[in-house]
């Protein structure tokens, strides 16, 4: 197993190279995401994410390959006022 470095939500983590950003926020928030990112439960995620500083379209999660150095943001919606 190949591994990489990426700083997510300013902690560095090592992961599988190849990892997939869908695959990488599925365990992070611990639910199972389909190939469209949809939660297979039907739920909604409420979940944005960037890498490098781009907000990356929930239908690119994916086909986006997380490499190397690569930092994560992952932020949560939140109600309020």
């Amino acid at each position: 197993m190949t591994s990489i470095n990426i700083i997510f939500n300013s902690q560095q983590v090592q992961l599988e190279a190849g990892t997939s950003l869908r695959e990488f926020i599925s365990a992070q928030i611990g639910k199972e995401l389909d190939a469209d990112s949809k939660a297979v439960d039907g739920s909604k995620l409420g979940v944005a994410a960037a890498v490098d500083g781009a907000v990356v379209p929930r239908s690119s999660w994916n086909s986006k390959v997380l490499e190397d150095g690569h930092s994560i943001e992952l932020v949560t919606a939140a109600q309020g006022g």
